[in-house]
């Protein structure tokens, strides 16, 4: 372990941030990483626990406990301490594709189930992560390293995102010749269009990209498979085809005034920010523009949250976000115990930024929308909402219910729905010629990832629903693995 009394004598630090006023001058990313010295203390706090939950990746109560990449966190913690930065990136990326993207975007399922945070302050294991991998950059660890035998065997990845991209990394590895079809203009999916700029730089997935190229992967960006090019002239140009989509369809609000002008699903608001930031700095003004506007976010989760962020820093003149579910605890609840995830309220860099600028949490809870409301021209001006209670039902459970006489009118130029998402768009599996599932996901045989398209398998949230950055690059590690046993009859994986 790193140091036996570490987890005693070391207090938690994390890096610092950038004052919320400050941040949200421009979209950059503004998490400023600690000293290697201060990082390698952190390492020390390790406990290198015999049941090391930080790493187990398994389901409790239905959440993920751990890491379901199964990080070998206690070894590289310890590494890290020891200062053997070079060891610590080979043990690092032995589970973990991209440490550069969950490094900065997962939200730390390891450090939830970490043992010194029972009774204190778990590990900042995900800092470690970040200092891991930016350490193997800045030393040159982190560079092309293309197989040395190739088998003769194609396969096409069908989507761009960590599911796709982890599945293609590890294919590329084991020798296979492997293509990314990506239908945006550029590679990377949710990664690169569905993720804030501020919260992963785009300069990240491009660098990394760099890499995987070298490494022998062809890249092909606006190609949309199922559209573009039939599934069966892809079918016969390789011998295996994983599709790796995402789930992009999404949920809408059904009330009176829906068709009014002013309303976008989320998914297209942040897309459209960050492909003008990318394209043009914003000057293209190729995007949805909330400045001087009332903007209300209907959706609790990261992507509203990144809606609110993103909102402020376009000069919205109000931001509103509306959750459907009661406030969370801000401590644990009794049912709630360690090492679950923890259900408590989180207040995320968007709700900081609302706080700092208008003085008030943007989030209304146990609220959702009654009617949209626009004028003669068809245009948004205001919503009613509509307070929701709890009331048990007949057959004994709970259900959220409309109070009657709780109806209030806010004002609103601009709605963004980020209510979640109903599962993959369906025209790719019709092309494929492959059912989806009663959740809107495709199918794939039971406890594999193959479908019931010859040849043809199937990853990520395309697969399993919505879900975190780091799921997804472990369906795409698993899905490698059974792609390449169907066309080596094992595999090294």
């Amino acid at each position: 372990m790193g140091k036996p009394t570490g987890f005693m004598e070391y207090e938690r630090k994390t890096g610092a941030v950038l004052a919320p006023k400050e941040r949200i001058k421009n979209f950059r990313e503004f998490h400023l990483p600690l000293s290697v010295k201060e990082q390698q203390t952190q390492g020390a706090r390790c406990m290198e626990c015999g049941v090391p939950f930080c790493q187990a990746g398994m389901l409790i109560e239905g959440m993920a406990s751990g890491c379901p990449l199964h990080n070998l966190i206690p070894e590289w913690n310890d590494l890290v301490y020891s200062g053997n930065w070079e060891q610590a990136y080979s043990r690092l990326i032995k589970t973990n594709n991209f440490p550069e993207f969950t490094s900065r975007v997962c939200p730390a399922l390891c450090e939830a189930a970490c043992t010194c945070g029972h009774y204190g302050e778990a590990v900042t294991t995900k800092e470690n992560e970040h200092g891991i991998i930016e350490q193997a950059y800045l030393s040159g660890l982190a560079k092309a390293d293309p197989p040395k035998v190739r088998t003769g065997k194609r396969v096409a990845i069908v989507g761009s995102g960590p599911a796709g991209l982890a599945a293609a990394d590890q294919l590329n590895k084991r020798g296979h010749s492997v293509t990314v079809y990506e239908r945006d203009d550029r590679i990377g999916g949710l990664l690169m269009y569905g993720i804030p700029n501020m919260k992963l730089e785009k300069s990240v997935i491009d660098r990394k990209i760099a890499i995987m190229k070298e490494e022998g992967i062809t890249f092909a960006t606006g190609v949309n498979i199922g559209r573009d090019r039939k599934p069966s002239k892809l079918l016969r140009e390789y011998d295996r085809v994983v599709l790796a989509c995402g789930a992009k369809h999404p949920r809408d609000i059904d009330a009176p005034g829906r068709d009014a002008k002013g309303i976008y699903f989320a998914v297209d608001f942040l897309s459209s920010v960050t492909k003008s930031l990318l394209d043009s700095d914003l000057k293209d003004g190729k995007f949805v523009s909330p400045k001087g506007k009332h903007v209300v976010v209907i959706g609790g989760g990261d992507t509203g949250n990144d809606c609110v962020g993103t909102s402020i820093r376009l000069g919205a003149a109000s931001v509103t976000q509306l959750e459907m579910m009661p406030k969370a605890p801000d401590v644990r609840a009794a049912d709630n115990p360690w090492p679950e995830w923890p259900k408590v309220c989180k207040t995320d860099y968007g709700q900081e930024e609302s706080i700092a600028v208008f003085g008030h949490d943007p989030r209304i809870y146990q609220t959702t929308v009654k009617e949209f409301l626009k004028d003669k021209n068809g245009n948004l001006y205001g919503l009613v909402t509509v307070r929701l209670q709890k009331q048990k039902q007949e057959k004994g459970n709970t259900a959220l219910v409309p109070a009657a006489g709780s109806e209030q009118k806010i004002p609103a130029d601009i709605v963004l729905i980020a209510a979640g998402f109903l599962g993959t768009e369906p025209y790719i599996a019709d092309a494929f010629h492959i059912p989806l599932d009663q959740r809107g996901n495709i199918q794939t045989k039971q406890g594999t990832y193959q479908t019931g398209a010859q040849h043809v398998f199937a990853c990520g949230d395309m697969r399993r629903g919505q879900s975190l950055v780091v799921w997804a690059i472990r369906e795409g590690r698993e899905v490698a693995a059974e792609v390449d046993v169907s066309l080596m009859g094992y595999t090294c994986s």
